[in-house]
This record gives C-alpha cells, structure tokens and sequence, in this order.
C-alpha cells in the first residue's frame, strides 16, 4: 500500500471500542512509513481530542494523522471571499477557523457556518436565518443528519435555518461531493500524496 486514507467510525472503533485487529493494522501501515490520513466527518474534536480518543481505546496515531471536518471546513473557507464568521458548533470547529484566520462574530458575518452541538437553541437558529436571509453565505461543515441512536447531526441542525430562509438541502447537497473533492485534494497536497 502506498497511502492510506481511513475512517474512524465503524473502521477503527465502535461505540469507542478497538475493532479487532484495527491496531495492528494501524500499527502495520505505521511501521511501513506509508503515508496514513484519519478521516472523521464529526467536526467538534481536534486532533490531539481524537489522538487521545484512540489512545484510550488502544491505537497511538501521531496526531499530524487527523483531519476532521472542521478541518475541511476551515481549509476550504480560506480560499473564498471574507473572513467573518458566525458559528454554530464546538470549540474544534472555531479552533480551526481562528486557525485559518477568520473572525468569529454575530455582527454582519460572510458566513454561517453550521458542525455540530449539544446547545442548540432558538437564539443560534434566528440569528443564523436572518444572516443567510440577508446574505451570509451558508455553510455546513457535513450533511449527516443523525449520528448514533439517532442524535441529531449537522444536517439536522441546518434544517430550521434551511426551511426558514427557503434554501434547501438538495442545493447545498448537489455542490457536496464538489466541496468533498476539493477538500481531499487540499488535503493530499498537503500532505504531498501523489493523486494517482
């Protein structure tokens, strides 16, 4: 193998338990020196957050291995227009946008941007749908809309600002696999992963 781009979830652990055999392949691919990037699309824990995830759970990745949705996010941000942010999400999500240089602010943002969270309310949900209605662009840092035992996910948490300012999900999930593609593509240049 020459590079190795892997999932979390489902791949490494379950319910945050070592799936069989996912350590030493891990292990392995390490040993090798093979080029291994750790994908996850859940946008509220960094790097070093999931590194000691699946430390406790058995696995060492260095945590230069990482790259999260929030990552993804910030990284594609970064090459559009404006640098004003209003967030909806964890404390990884803002990390890696103060990373990529923006403001994170509820006074005239570029952006919404929308990951994932435990607080949502009434307040983010009005501010969000007034600053898209006025012209925000809207952003969403997956579309997952529920995750384990049906919690809900990111594409939940857009749903009542995408009903409110009549911008629906089938036209931010057709640019989807656009965005995903120009993300991988940062990322493999990043890391200096030939495409082919």
């Amino acid at each position: 193998m020459k590079n190795i781009i892997c999932d979390i979830d489902g791949v490494l652990l379950h319910d945050n338990r070592l799936i069989p055999g996912s350590d030493k392949f891990i292990q392995r691919i390490l040993e090798q020196g093979n080029p291994l990037v750790i994908l996850t699309n859940y946008p509220v824990q960094t790097g070093k957050d999931l590194q000691n995830r699946l430390s406790a759970a058995g696995i060492d990745i260095p945590e230069e291995c990482f790259y999260t949705s929030a990552m993804a996010t910030a990284d594609f941000l970064k090459h559009q227009e404006g640098s004003k942010a209003f967030v909806i999400g964890e404390g990884a999500l803002t990390h890696e946008l103060y990373k990529a240089g923006f403001t994170i602010t509820d006074i005239n943002p570029d952006f919404v941007i929308v990951g994932e969270t435990r607080s949502y309310n009434w307040e983010m949900i009005h501010k969000a749908a007034g600053f898209v209605a006025r012209g925000a662009r809207f952003i969403a840092t997956n579309p997952d809309t529920h995750g384990p035992a049906y919690s809900p996910a990111c594409g939940a948490l857009c749903s009542p600002i995408e009903r409110i300012t009549g911008k629906n999900l089938s036209t931010w999930a057709n640019r989807a696999h656009g965005l995903f593609a120009r993300r991988l593509t940062i990322l493999m240049a990043t890391l200096k992963i030939p495409s082919s």
